[in-house]
């Protein structure tokens, strides 16, 4: 351990974690065994850091939300096992609507990125450098954001998509999607992140007629999805798409145009 760190005597170190010079760790932390915690880093009350994670120089982790209805009530900021964290990256803990902000497991979080309170993030994450999430927002396992990606408050982006680098989300973007242009639009199912993931040919394909009926065919949502249920697509993925749209609250990105 480091001895030029600030590091609270009641803060909970797991073994073998590794603090690195000039690191403030407050009070009501928890790091777990194995992680290791770069030179600059500052940890705020409420962080809760899993197993064999990676902070690097300059990351601000559990600082009070950036709302002004914040009243000071305890809530957390926690972070799953095998996460990387890269440089300056701010992730504020959540409010009382939730009470914490949540990031799963072996995520990277690139540099600069922001993560702001009561946000949801799955896990198998890459968040490119500047992401930028506002307020609220939900997350799945597998999502790619490309590098200045900015996020509406109280979005949600389902399991697989891949957002395009620049991008502006203002309405949800459902799974297995590649989404881009302005205003953000449908650009075709993320079929080489399927492939790298394992799905096969016929389970790409599947999805892909999903989506046409959704995004190709001139159909307004609740007629599409009517199409799509009726449809012999009986599987775990039609599933899962047809419950986020039935729960999407800012409403889905455009089709084609």
């Amino acid at each position: 351990m480091n001895t030029y760190c600030n590091i609270h005597p009641k803060a909970i170190l797991g073994k073998n974690v590794e603090v690195g010079s000039f690191t403030t760790i407050e009070n009501n932390v928890e790091i777990g065994e194995g992680t290791w915690i770069g030179p600059n880093v500052t940890l705020m009350s409420g962080t809760r850091i899993g197993k064999n994670c990676k902070v690097f120089p300059g990351a601000v982790i559990g600082a009070i939300p950036q709302d002004l209805k914040f009243s000071g009530e305890e809530s957390f900021a926690i972070i799953g096992d095998f996460t990387t964290i890269r440089e300056c990256v701010t992730i504020n803990r959540g409010t009382k609507e939730t009470g914490k902000t949540f990031i799963g497991t072996d995520n990277l979080i690139m540099a600069y990125s922001h993560i702001a309170h009561d946000c949801i993030v799955g896990s198998h994450c890459v968040f490119s450098n500047n992401s930028t999430l506002a307020g609220h927002i939900k997350i799945g396992n597998h999502v790619i954001l490309a590098g200045l990606v900015a996020i509406h408050q109280f979005c949600s982006i389902g399991d697989y998509a891949f957002v395009g680098g620049g991008s502006k989300v203002r309405k949800d973007i459902p799974p297995y999607v590649k989404a881009a242009r302005e205003p953000i639009s449908y650009a075709g199912v993320n079929s080489v992140g399927l492939r790298r993931k394992g799905f096969s040919a016929e389970k790409i394909e599947e999805i892909q007629s999903i989506y046409r009926i959704l995004f190709q065919n001139n159909l307004n949502t609740t007629n599409a999805l009517r199409l799509i249920e009726a449809k012999q697509f009986d599987s775990p993925e039609r599933d899962l798409i047809l419950q986020f749209i039935k729960q999407s609250k800012r409403g889905l990105m455009k089709g084609y145009f």
